[in-house]
């Protein structure tokens, strides 16, 4: 029984299926002999490079073109110079000859003049052939003259000349040259007309010849010619060829060498640009597109692996820290258990574990809540949502927890900013601004208890790590942006992420096109955040500072969560400095699309964008929530 080879490596066997052939194999034995040639063939020829291949068809093309050309030229001409010959002979009369030859020869006069026919005079019934003219035009004991048909031969054609080998002649000792002797075997062209008497009956048969010598050397000068200029034709053409493919194949050299760096781990590599309309500058640019592609995907999976590592590394951080606090009070009680006062002791203890147990369960809580809202679970995005209400609710928690802080509500505007000293109107850009006064009357569609998380968060930040007298602002509005909720969920939460929003609020403003949103700001004047740090904000865990003390409460995942509710709603958080020092939290969440502007006549025109946010508004609900608040003092 013949055994199966054995599989390679990292292969998926197929049940049934035949091995595939590897390239470069020796062809089977068991082919048939043409297809065991056409493969090996086909084999050697896939190990020539592109320049070789494309070169080499170029020479076979220009071989093949100008030996086309050689012999259709050849043909052409040497037709012709038959044609003109067979017109030479068929317009001779037979009869003007015959008389004129004879006269001729009866005074002497034929063997003295040049000549470059032959004739040969037979009676009417083809026999008795005598010779009137030879050709003078050899040289002296070379003699050139047809074969013609057998004397008293009946096989005879008139009027149709007909193509006959030479007989030569040579006399001895004349020192004929072999050019002379070539020329005069060259052949024949003949014709044998017919000579009449007076009374119409045929009297003899005249053969006329015309040696074609000079066709064939004409001919053969006219082949040489071609064969040198197709030689010439070949050798340049060639030459030229593999100059333009080499040149023109450089593109893909270069293509070669960057996709060899690449492949050595140098992902920022790139293909030199080429003029798109090209092959090859089409190839370069979609080879662009993939490549930055790929590293971007490689620098995200990068940086997904680094944020997993630290979070897996902050995570059990957070864990231990309870975790070795309840081991020790269990262990300090069970020290003094048999000591005076251990019944106090053992209070102080149980009190101190408690508390661990409660920041241990916060955190896994704020954990499951973050796998939850990656998992898209968790939420509820049918709710009407009194975005005013949550916002007014966060100022009153403040103002509670810090009473001597000086809080300003309003409505959140698109203004513009001041252009710097000599510079355009426009240099200066646009900006969000919260301008005091009553806040509009503001609701979407979404979960209201995640979105009250994401705004009792903010404020708590702002209560922990800014002084109690400090200032702050809060304020909601209507914003219209020439951008996709899905893809202003997709912006990282950085400064220039930031701008382009801004940007495409711009143009929505001004146009009156795009999707209405709703813009949530909180200022505080506080010691801010450096710019390098403001994205990492939003990671879990994370904090400024390294020992990772947590004396001012918090879990580090408040931020990470409301980035995550932010996103479940199609919208977008992000941290700015403020103006003089400070942050500036901006929660911007869709309502829906923009209603086309409206007309003079409407009385609207000049509300702006707190007028917007009323006529789209219901109405603030009649009582605040208490139930639902959420407040600092409840809590995340």
């Amino acid at each position: 029984m013949p055994q199966n080879p054995a599989p390679q490596p990292g292969a998926m066997p197929q049940p049934g299926a035949a091995p595939m052939p590897q390239p470069g194999a020796a062809p089977k034995p068991g082919l048939p002999p043409m297809r065991r040639f056409a493969r090996f063939f086909l084999d050697r020829l896939d190990r020539v490079s592109l320049v070789s291949k494309l070169v080499a068809s170029t020479l076979i093309v220009l071989i093949i073109g100008t030996a086309g050309i050689s012999y259709s030229i050849r043909q052409l001409v040497g037709n012709y110079l038959v044609d003109k010959i067979d017109s030479q002979l068929t317009n001779q009369n037979a009869q003007f000859i015959y008389t004129g030859a004879e006269l001729m020869k009866s005074s002497d006069v034929l063997s003295n003049m040049p000549n470059n026919y032959f004739m040969q005079v037979r009676d009417a019934h083809n026999a008795d052939p005598e010779t009137w003219l030879l050709p003078t035009t050899l040289p002296d004991g070379l003699v050139s003259v047809p074969r013609l048909p057998a004397s008293g031969s009946t096989n005879v054609t008139f009027g149709e000349p007909f193509t006959t080998s030479a007989i030569v002649t040579v006399a001895p000792h004349q020192g004929i040259g072999r050019g002379d002797i070539k020329a005069a075997s060259s052949p024949w062209r003949v014709i044998a007309l017919k000579v009449q008497d007076d009374k119409g009956r045929m009297q003899n048969i005249c053969y006329i010849g015309l040696s074609m010598g000079d066709t064939y050397d004409t001919i053969n000068t006219l082949t040489r010619y071609c064969v040198t200029v197709g030689i010439a034709i070949v050798l340049i053409g060639g030459s030229l060829s593999a100059l333009i493919f080499q040149r023109t194949l450089v593109p893909l050299k270069r293509i070669e060498k960057t996709a060899a760096k690449i492949a050595a781990g140098d992902l920022s590599q790139r293909i030199p640009s080429a003029p798109e309309n090209t092959e090859v500058g089409s190839l370069a640019a979609s080879l662009n597109t993939m490549l930055a592609r790929i590293e971007s995907s490689f620098r995200e999976q990068e940086e997904t692996t680094e944020k997993m590592k630290r979070f897996v590394s902050d995570a059990s951080h957070e864990l231990r820290t309870p975790l070795a606090a309840i081991h020790g009070y269990a262990e300090l009680y069970t020290m003094q258990r048999g000591m005076p006062g251990a019944l106090e002791r053992a209070d102080e203890s149980i009190a101190h574990i408690e508390r661990s147990s409660q920041r241990m369960t916060v955190l896994v809580e704020d954990l499951l809540s973050l796998a939850r809202l990656d998992e898209g679970r968790g939420i509820d995005m049918t709710q009407r949502v009194p975005v005013t209400t949550l916002v007014e609710d966060a100022a009153d928690d403040l103002h509670a927890l810090d009473p001597e802080r000086e809080i300003t509500r309003g409505a959140v505007a698109l203004v513009r900013r001041p252009a710097p000293a000599g510079g355009a109107d426009s240099a200066g850009g646009c900006d969000l601004a919260v301008t005091p006064g009553p806040m509009p009357d503001l609701a979407l569609t979404g979960d209201v208890s995640r979105l009250r998380q994401v705004v009792t968060n903010i404020v708590g930040n702002i209560h922990r790590y800014t002084p109690a007298d400090s200032p702050a602002q809060m304020g909601v509005g209507v914003v219209t942006a020439s951008i996709a909720p899905a893809a202003l969920a997709a912006l990282p939460a950085t400064d220039e992420s930031m701008r382009r929003f801004l940007d495409a609020a711009e143009v929505g403003g001004s146009m009156g096109v795009g999707t209405d949103y709703a813009v949530l700001r909180f200022v505080d004047h506080g010691p801010g955040v450096p710019a390098e740090s403001r994205p990492r904000l939003f990671e879990r865990f994370y904090t400024a500072d390294p020992s990772r003390a947590r004396e001012k409460g918090g879990t580090g995942l408040g931020l990470a969560i409301a980035q995550s509710v932010a996103k479940a709603h199609k919208g977008f958080i992000c941290a700015t400095a403020t103006d003089g020092g400070g942050l500036t939290f901006t929660i911007v969440l869709p309502i829906g699309p923009a209603a086309p502007a409206p007309s003079p006549t409407d009385g609207t025109a000049g509300e702006g964008q707190g007028g917007k946010g009323r006529a789209k508004a219901k109405g603030r609900e009649g009582a605040k929530d208490k139930e639902r608040k959420g407040s600092w003092f409840g809590g995340k």
